[in-house]
Order: structure tokens, then sequence, then C-alpha cells
């Protein structure tokens, strides 16, 4: 078996996968089908809560005369500088760029030196040195937005106090950035700074909500904006919502102690395939040659490792949940 049959098995093997998956998931146009009928449901309905709901919705949709752009949704390379900003590096593009480059080559070379496989070699350059940079930035956006929810609370019950003692909205605004640590200070002082250059409130706030991509700040957001058109107690309105906000992150903490076990079953059966390979090759390594030098078994071994991979991501899906 040469190498255009090889790849061309790998690529009949991957598209099966694909259709396999779209197929599951379903189409775009039942899911907007299903929206709409659920809008129509909301419309029509007897009950006062689905009616609130709907009217909330309606209030939404009417409050921004004019489109925003969602910071990322231009093209790949603007999508790439956003998710690189939300990590609080300053990273740029182009570092990431090269950075990937030197891991694919890096790592391809290795391969190469040990296995003297050209096709093994750029497969795994490609696969590592292009997956280790994208899961670094997960990373460090989890853990920048873990520590932006967990401070938020904080924030707004710090700018309720500020509302209830007569100070102004943006006046208080600043004392957040003041006074609450890490990344609320920070974007909060971000606000503060284009609303001095003249942008409005609303405007400073849609900006940092569209780049931060977190769905309690965008409450908050939606809370500022509805509260200066309508009126009303604004410092009690934020006080419930830091209540809410509060008993979402316990909700979470909940599930994340009644999901552990589960976690962990899924961490161990994930990984244990693959570390009972490397062991074998450790141990063993004429054994495991046959992977690294004949057509059909690379074909078998990644058929293998993209079987384990979809069942390791089953997994995750199904022992993550999202509140």
């Amino acid at each position: 078996m040469d190498f255009f049959q090889t790849l061309l098995i790998t690529l009949v093997i991957f598209t099966v996968l694909v259709v396999a998956y779209l197929l599951v998931s379903g189409s775009g146009a039942g899911k907007a089908q299903k929206r709409r009928v659920e809008a129509l449901r909301y419309r029509h309905s007897e009950s006062l809560d689905a009616k609130v709901d709907a009217q909330f919705k309606r209030a939404i949709a009417a409050r921004k005369p004019k489109a925003y752009k969602v910071k990322g949704a231009g093209s790949r390379t603007e999508a790439l500088a956003a998710r690189l900003d939300r990590t609080g590096k300053s990273w740029t593009v182009s570092q990431y760029l090269y950075t990937t480059i030197g891991l694919v080559m890096g790592i391809a070379v290795v391969i190469f030196v040990l296995s003297r496989t050209p096709l093994l070699s750029l497969g795994v350059g490609l696969v590592i040195g292009c997956g280790l940079p994208h899961l670094v930035v997960n990373y460090l956006i989890n853990k920048r937005t873990n520590a932006f929810v967990n401070k938020f609370p904080d924030g707004i019950e710090l700018l309720v106090r500020g509302l209830r003692s007569g100070l102004p909205v943006t006046e208080t605004l600043g004392i957040v950035a003041a006074e609450v640590p890490g990344p609320v200070g920070y974007e909060f002082k971000s606000v503060i700074d284009r609303i001095k250059v003249g942008k409005t409130m609303e405007d400073a706030l849609q900006d940092t909500a569209d780049r931060l991509a977190i769905s309690d700040f965008n409450f908050f957001t939606i809370t500022l904006a509805i509260q200066r058109e309508t009126g009303g107690n604004l410092a009690e309105t934020l006080s419930n919502l830091a209540d809410v906000l509060r008993k979402r992150a316990q909700m979470k903490l909940k599930i994340r102690a009644m999901s552990s076990e589960s976690k962990a079953s899924a961490y161990i059966v994930g990984s244990l395939p693959f570390l009972v390979g490397g062991m074998i090759m450790y141990i063993n390594p004429e054994y495991m040659s046959g992977f690294f030098t004949d057509d059909r078994l690379i074909v078998a071994g990644l058929g293998g490792a993209m079987w384990m991979s979809i069942g390791v991501f089953i997994m995750a899906k199904m022992v993550n949940f999202e509140i």
C-alpha cells in the first residue's frame, strides 16, 4: 500500500465521521424552525411567566436601533486575535502562528528521526503542534473567565452600595475598577476609559461584553441598558442580579461535585489505551515498530486513535453540564 492509498483511506474515514456527526447533530433549518415555534408559543401563551418572558425578549431586541458587530466575527484572523485578547496576555497573532509553525516542524523532525516515516512524522507534528497552542489558549481563557465570574458578584455589590449612597453610575463604575482586583477591575477600567473618550456607557459596556463573551457580564449589560430606558430602582435590580449570579455559581459547584466521579472515570477510561500503548512501546519497541513502518498498521493505528478520540470527546460531553 503506497502513500496515496494510505492518505485516501484516511480521508474516507474522516469524511464518514464528519457526515455521521452532521446527521446526528441535525440541520440548521430544523433548529431555526424550532426557535420560531418556541417564540410563537411564548407570544400566544396564557401563562403570565411566558408573557413576561416574551415582553423581556422583545425589549432586548428593540433596545438597540443599530447593529453591533461581535468582535471576532469578521475573519479567522480577527477571531484568533479576539481569543488571544481574552487570555489577558499581550500575545499577537503573528507570535501565535510562529510558535505553532515552530512546534510543528520541531515535533515532525523528532518523530522522523525516531521512526523514519514521513507521513507519521507530519501527522503527529500537525496534531501536536497545532493542538498544543490551542489547548494552552483555552486553558488561559477558562482560567481568566473563572476568575472574572468569581469576583463579578462582589463588583456588582460594590456598585449597588455606591448607588444607594447617591453616587452616579459612572462614578461607581470607577470605584469598582479601583477596588476590585483581577480581571473584574481591569475590564471595568476599560469601560471607564471608553466613556472618557466619548462613548456612551451602553456602547462601552457592549464592547466589553462582546470581547469577554461571558454570560454573566451580558446579563449585567442588558440590565443596565433596559433600566436606563424604563427607569426604576437600579440598585435593587443589580442587587437581585448579584444574588442570581451567586446562586448560579453555587449550582455550578454542586454540579461539579456531583459529576466529579463520572469525570474521573471518563479520564481513566479515555487515557488508559494511550497509556498502555506508551508502556508497551517503552517495554518492547520491536512489537510496536510495525505501527511506524507498515502502511496498513499506520492506517489501523490512526483509525483506532481517531475512534478513541471520538469516544473521549463523547464522554467529555456527557459529564460536562451547562446551566
